[in-house]
């Protein structure tokens, strides 16, 4: 029989230590409780195979006992075996459940690891390959990290005379890593990039490369980079590492670049035992150079490969999966397969749509509150660590927070700090803090270099040096420095101007005719601080505008800035504990992999969800990655998912109204149940209803009726529903517990900055007020009706 024949396995014979145990093929333990699909994968061991494995299928355990299975059966020891991860997490979770399959701790398999770590090993036994001339890699070379590289970057950037305000050092590391990524030495990157980086781009590169050598240093792309150009120059080199992994085992091969595949590509040319496992629906990390392609030309590139499909689900009900399958179908790009569970039927996936952000969050907070006080039989009383609320974008975060920090329900947040913990939040509210009050030193120190004014370390403390003479607050001191010619150069300069600056903040503070969102966002402009990031080309630098800009839209909730930080200081100074119970709050992307009970989806707008800009960057490749990202989140619920929108987004200081996501119009009618309430958009709901009278309204429902994402049954049940209702002559408004305010729509007011202005909507204490400035939220106890003061009695 050949090697390649899987039906050979079952005619084996055990090693002698099993036969001693009485083990034999058909009753080996860690074989218990795999299904068909799964058991077919373990047992075909020769030749390439491609696990293609649905979320919550069990593609773990199928991957763990495949290698227990090769080391129980002698048929590889266990160093001759390469287990590839991405993860060290990852890595270590495989080792310890080896370990339990087979009841012995996994000694010996050094070859267990993710590409990097792996890629180090190979890497330092044939350094001396590396380099050209006299310049070469040694075995003891060093790896660098992000801050070094940067570094060593911005060194070059001077020596070629290049304004790094113009061409920032992290969009050359980002623009490196790329090629890197693909494969490409400065030799190869394509002529369509030359003209990168104001045509200095490759040739930077280079010079880094050389500069690295120089150092016998090493950059993260490079562990993969050397290896891939090793191999190809050194046939031998090659082979002789073909001949030492007889199995190779992929996780997340969905998640691969280019450089990771052509590493395992090579490598497995040798025995051709070769079984990666993946799903092509779970591939959401285009935006870091994974390529869908690589696991989608499997059957290509490894000819006669045997593709095993795990689709039975242990996670979710039958309504999810339905839910999430009918969905992810209209993604061209897959290889296809069905899931299916033998779970009840559970609930149908629910979708509703709410006036704006802010009542999204506070309906998720009673919902989640309901759940864990039980109130729903159907769903039983749940612990807040059963739910999860996954986001497409961090901003999206602070209304959340906010919301139940306010409410006093705990929350974590995973893969990242909380909202007003992030660094460019920090930066700003320091800003703002030195505003208020000008004696705040640790806000001085925090924004006084931030962004680069020259001010180094020496600067500093000259400034320290001279407030402590005075007894004055920093601030002051810098003011002395600037006035006495204390430093010189560019800092001096630098430091007059963010001196001059912040004085003029501080009095505008003091001023009540200077609305403070206005200022606020003057603040972070006219410092530089907004500028930084937008010159900033890392992948992270869009985020971190648009917290900023939800930060600047946080602030319309409140009457001044010293409101504002004081509500921040107060709510956030509570016990972090993360032993503790509480919902967890995270993006889409930081979810893969895990699993709740109870899912929440908010955001579920078009624009935002599919990204505007993933669909403008990368087309049609761009909107079935988002629609992948969807994919992850409805399969990380196990009981309940609830998909949301916000029929309003305060956008760049303008009300917007918005529409559904595109993908709810691809869920299937039967799997979903729309809790909307009638009226939404068709009854002259919405800030742009307002803004444009009773023919905005009408023009909606004509817009409603035509457009595809409101053409499925849902959304046609819900319109007809609201047809039945009489009509408003007026554009309606939303209400919310008005009687807990005191005030009614259409009610007249006065403001202390805005003037009078007509409420036009109410959401338990938050009025919706059109002043002649325009529309502003404001809390009710910062208004009082409109000729008030002549009504009082005395």
């Amino acid at each position: 029989m050949s090697d390649d024949d899987p039906f050979e396995l079952a005619e084996r014979k055990p090693s002698l230590s099993q036969r001693a145990m009485g083990v034999t093929m058909q009753n080996l333990p860690y074989m218990d409780g795999l299904n068909e699909p799964q058991r077919r994968a373990v047992e075909h061991l020769d030749g390439p195979v491609l696990m293609l494995a649905g979320a919550g299928t069990g593609k773990t355990r199928a991957l763990t006992t495949r290698i227990a299975h090769l080391i129980a059966t002698g048929r590889a020891a266990p160093r001759q075996i390469l287990a590839v991860t991405f993860t060290n997490k990852a890595a270590r979770e495989m080792r310890e459940r080896i370990a339990r399959l087979l009841g012995e701790t996994v000694e010996g398999m050094p070859w267990l690891g993710t590409f990097h770590s792996i890629s180090v090993k190979i890497l330092r036994r044939h350094a001396e390959l590396i380099g050209a001339d006299h310049l070469h890699l040694k075995p003891s070379f060093t790896i660098l990290d992000t801050d070094d590289q940067l570094r060593l970057l911005r060194q070059l950037i001077q020596a070629e005379n290049i304004d790094e305000k113009r061409w920032p050092a992290r969009q050359l590391a980002g623009l490196i890593d790329g090629w890197k990524n693909s494969a490409l030495t400065p030799d190869r990157v394509p002529r369509a990039d030359s003209a990168a980086f104001d045509s200095r781009g490759v040739a930077l590169y280079r010079a880094y490369q050389r500069r690295l050598l120089e150092l016998n240093a090493v950059d993260f792309g490079d562990l993969l980079l050397h290896c891939v150009t090793l191999f190809q120059a050194h046939p031998d080199i090659l082979k002789l590492w073909q001949d030492r992994f007889r199995y190779i085992l992929v996780d997340e091969y969905q998640d691969t670049n280019v450089a990771q595949y052509l590493w395992l590509r090579l490598l497995a040319q040798g025995h051709r035992n070769i079984c990666c496992v993946g799903d092509d629906d779970q591939s959401i990390y285009g935006w870091r150079g994974a390529e869908v392609g690589n696991i989608l030309r499997f059957e290509s590139d490894f000819p006669g490969a045997q593709v095993i499909r795990l689709e039975q689900n242990y996670r979710s009900t039958p309504q999810i999966l339905g839910a999430a399958s009918g969905l992810i179908a209209a993604n061209k790009g897959r290889l296809g397969k069905t899931l299916w569970t033998e779970a009840e039927a559970g609930h149908p996936v629910r979708l509703i749509g709410h006036w704006d952000s802010e009542a999204e969050a506070r309906w998720i907070g009673e919902e989640i509150e309901d759940f864990h006080a039980g109130t729903r039989r159907s769903i039983g009383r749940r612990e807040l660590n059963d739910i999860a609320i996954l986001v497409r974008a961090s901003h999206q975060m602070r209304a959340f927070e906010d919301r139940f920090l306010t409410i006093g329900l705990p929350y974590r947040v995973i893969g990242g700090p909380r909202f007003y913990e992030r660094q460019e939040i920090r930066d700003a509210m320091a800003y703002f803090r030195l505003a208020v009050s000008p004696s705040d030193d640790l806000a001085f120190e925090r924004i006084v270099n931030t962004p680069k004014r020259g001010l180094g370390d020496k600067a500093v403390q000259t400034i320290q040096t001279e407030a402590r003479q005075l007894g004055q607050p920093l601030l002051i001191g810098a003011q002395s420095v600037v006035a006495n010619a204390l430093l010189g150069g560019k800092g001096a300069a630098n430091l007059r101007e963010f001196v001059d600056a912040m004085g003029r903040f501080h009095a505008d503070v003091l001023d009540s005719r200077v609305n403070h969102v206005e200022l606020a966002e003057r603040i972070l402009d006219e410092t530089g601080y907004t500028a930084m990031w937008q010159n900033d080309k890392s992948p992270e630098a869009p985020g971190r505008l648009e917290n900023l800009k939800e930060l600047v839209k946080a602030l319309e909730e409140f009457d001044n800035l010293q409101g504002f930080l004081e509500h921040v200081a107060l709510v956030m100074d509570r016990d972090n504990d993360e032993a503790q119970d509480a919902v967890s709050i995270m993006t889409l992307h930081a979810a893969k992999g895990l699993e709740y009970p109870i899912v929440f989806l908010p955001g579920w707008e078009d624009g935002l969800f599919p990204s505007q800009r993933s669909m403008d960057e990368s087309g049609m490749k761009g909107l079935e990655e988002e629609r992948r990202l969807a994919y992850v989140g409805l399969t990380r619920a196990e009981t309940l998912a609830t998909i949301s929108f916000a029929g309003n987004r305060r956008m760049y200081g303008q009300w917007q109204s918005s529409l559904p996501s595109r993908f709810v119009d691809e869920l299937p009618e039967e799997h979903v149940e729309v809790l909307t309430a009638p009226g939404l958009y068709g009854q002259g709901f919405g800030a742009a209803a307002m803004m444009g009278g009773a023919d905005f309204g009408a023009a909606m429902q004509d817009r409603a009726a035509t457009a595809d994402v409101y053409n499925s049954p849902g959304w046609k049940r819900m319109a007809s529903r609201g047809d039945q209702r009489a009509k408003p002559r007026t554009p309606a408004a939303v209400v919310i517990d008005a009687e807990a305010v005191g005030f009614s729509v259409g009610d007249t007011v006065t403001h202390a900055k805005f003037g009078e202005g007509t409420i036009m909507g109410i959401a338990e204490d938050t009025l919706t007020i059109q002043f002649e400035a325009g529309f502003k939220n404001v809390k009710a106890g910062y208004v009082q009706p409109a000729g008030g003061v002549d009504d009082v009695p005395f």
